[in-house]
C-alpha cells in the first residue's frame, strides 16, 4: 500500500500545482466560466488524492485504483475541456464521477466489515 500512498501524495502535489495554475496562469486566458470547469477539476482532483491516500493507510486495496481512475477520467477530461474548449471531452467526465462513488462505496463496505482495533 506504501505505492498507492506515494502515488496519492504526488496527486495531491498535481492538484495543488493545478489549482495554483488556474488561479494565477489561467485567469486571463480562460472565459470565467471554463475557469470554474478548472477549478472544479483540481478541486475534486485534491479530494480524491487525499481519498485515496486514506484508502492506502486503511488497506483498502481497490479503493485507491478507483479513486485514481476517477482522478483521470474526470478531473483530466475537465482540465483538457477547459484548456481545449473540446466539449466532446464533457462525455467522459461523468464515468470518472462514477469511479469516485464506486471507490467511496468500496471504501465504506470496507469500513464497516473490518475491525480496526
Amino acid at each position: 500500500m506504501r505505492l498507492w500512498l506515494g502515488i496519492a501524495a504526488v496527486n495531491g502535489a498535481l492538484a495543488v500545482a493545478a489549482g495554483a495554475f488556474g488561479a494565477h496562469g489561467l485567469k486571463a486566458l480562460l472565459s470565467p466560466n471554463m475557469l470554474a470547469v478548472f477549478e472544479t477539476s483540481a478541486r475534486y482532483h485534491m479530494y480524491h488524492a487525499l481519498a485515496m491516500a486514506i484508502a492506502a493507510l486503511a488497506g483498502a486495496r481497490f479503493a485507491p485504483a478507483l479513486f485514481l481512475g476517477g482522478i483521470v477520467l474526470f478531473s483530466g477530461s475537465l482540465y483538457l475541456l477547459a484548456l481545449s474548449g473540446i466539449t466532446w471531452l464533457g462525455a467522459i467526465t461523468p464515468i470518472g464521477g462514477v469511479l469516485f462513488l464506486a471507490g467511496w462505496v468500496y471504501l465504506a463496505a470496507f469500513a464497516l466489515r473490518k475491525s480496526f482495533s
